[in-house]
């Protein structure tokens, strides 16, 4: 039997678990609140190993791999950044989110959050927070169809396009089906399946090369700066050292505005379960990126000789796992590599879907039955599926770049918008809105200037904008509402917080 017969067995055997949990979680879905968010009844390791799943993607076995064998332990920054962020992120959002949706008037979607802890008659903050997700997102899932297609051209010789599309199909086909549930049950299973991956391809790459010593020696040969975390400040400048470390880490800026990782804290089945939540998928997310930057240093090494190009340095993990494993675990490392790419694009697309249903449909005044709600949520997921494949149909595209644009719109439009909400009870419907529309436009309009995007990443100035923005405009517009303050009053003493003024 072929290496890559035993290859393709054990992708297929992923591939058909994944469709199975989908079916599971079909079952289990009657009702648009258990299409959207699982009823909330997700517990605190399903909510933390999903949040993480969704959240790294093909990003971490791939981008991140790529961007360190290239540059060495500097590009780590991007990690740093977001593990420091993802700790706030459950810390100081998550508890606040998950008590503050229930109360005000069970909200199940970001958009429909805004809208009714700000009480927006109008609908503008609904209506401009959904058109931002499929903006966005269909960037994002684009970055996944990218991946996929990378993924089979590198492993297995397929065209660029087979690839994306097979991956996409398979995606759509549990996505669809399954809904909110089936994407955090089978993010489950893709996390182990990742964290496995990522630890045991550098420990055994090491273990069959030589001793850490001489494995050290060898990469410092290639790239001195290797293992320098402030390379940046060789130079003479160290005002644009300190810029440019600062602009990658501020990556972790954009987890309070990421609707695919947060609706996991909505998700909960209580408050109190953010804490081992947090704990879980920390844990889970500093062993996994340790493991992804561990496998590009080696990489380094043991490509000495005949380095990888730029376009290729992305495939490292592929190439190293199918070095030094038997064919069958190779394809297990390869699904991972799959794992990582779907859970992303599964979450995204449910995002996208209750957009367009809960958020767009719903406020037409429109009837539908339970079950006609479902049909549409899963139509919007085809939608923006087939309009991310469009995208996605250019293989010189960049997984990083595509990952980078969509999270700093996120980041910049809605994260200071939620951390407002939360914790800021004079933030105004007028407020919120300029807010999240002024940092989406300097997200999009800095991302797409060379000399700014190459010297700050484009979420630093979308978030300071947004805030200042929404703090002015509130302060303009701010009038007393007693519900919003009664409800804000509800949140702050379920979680046993100081009530502020």
């Amino acid at each position: 039997m072929s290496d890559q017969t035993y290859q393709i067995i054990a992708i297929a055997f992923y591939m058909a678990v994944m469709l199975g949990i989908g079916y599971v979680a079909f079952r289990r879905t009657s009702n648009i609140d258990d299409y959207m968010l699982a009823g909330r009844g997700l517990k605190p390791w399903v909510a933390a190993l999903s949040a993480g799943a969704s959240d790294m993607s093909g990003w971490l076995l791939m981008g991140l791999p790529g961007a360190i064998y290239l540059g060495g332990l500097h590009e780590a920054w991007i990690a740093i950044g977001l593990l420091i962020g993802a700790w706030a992120n459950w810390k100081y959002v998550a508890p606040r989110l998950r008590s503050y949706t229930a109360i005000s008037q069970n909200a199940i979607t970001i958009p429909s959050f805004f809208e009714k802890r700000l009480k927006d008659k109008k609908h503008l903050l609904r209506i401009a927070s959904a058109v931002i997700i499929l903006v966005f997102f269909t960037f994002y899932v684009s970055s996944g169809m990218v991946a996929a297609g990378k993924f089979f051209e590198a492993s297995f010789g397929w065209p660029y396009l087979n690839g994306m599309i097979f991956v996409a199909g398979i995606t759509l086909l549990y996505t669809l089906f399954g809904g909110f549930l089936g994407a955090s049950l089978t993010d489950v299973a893709q996390g182990l399946l990742m964290f496995t991956a990522l630890i045991a391809v550098p420990i055994v790459a090491v273990i069959q090369m030589g001793d850490f010593g001489s494995l050290a020696s060898k990469i410092t040969e290639v790239n001195p700066e290797a293992f320098n975390l402030f390379s940046s400040f060789s130079g003479s400048n160290w005002f644009l050292a300190v810029v440019a470390i600062f602009s990658t880490a501020a990556w972790g800026l954009g987890y309070f505005g990421q609707p695919h990782i947060i609706v996991r804290f909505m998700a909960l089945r209580n408050p109190g379960e953010a804490k081992t939540a947090r704990r879980i998928g920390i844990g889970w997310m500093f062993l996994s990126s340790a493991g992804a930057i561990a496998t590009a240093l080696v990489g380094v090494a043991y490509f000495a000789d005949e380095p990888l190009t730029d376009a290729s340095s992305e495939t490292v993990f592929l190439l190293l796992s199918q070095i030094f494993f038997h064919p069958l675990i190779a394809g297990l490392v390869l699904a991972a590599v799959l794992a990582a790419i779907m859970s992303t694009m599964s979450s995204q697309l449910i995002v996208c879907s209750s957009a367009l249903v809960e958020d767009l449909y719903n406020i037409s005044g429109r009837k539908a039955s339970p079950k006609a709600l479902v049909m549409l949520g899963r139509t919007g997921v085809l939608i923006v599926a087939l309009v991310a494949t469009l995208l996605a149909l250019s293989p010189s595209s960049s997984i990083l770049d595509l990952v980078s644009f969509a999270w700093a719109g996120f980041g910049g439009s809605f994260g200071p918008i939620v951390l407002l909400a939360l914790y800021w009870r004079k933030l105004t419907a007028l407020g919120g809105f300029a807010g999240m529309v002024s940092g989406a436009a300097v997200v999009y309009i800095w991302g797409n200037v060379d000399v700014l995007a190459s010297n700050m990443y484009e979420i630093v100035p979308g978030f300071i904008v947004s805030l200042v923005v929404a703090w002015l405009v509130s302060r303009a517009t701010f009038k007393p509402n007693a519900e919003i303050d009664a409800e804000f009053t509800a949140m702050e003493e379920e979680l046993g917080a100081k009530v502020t003024a």
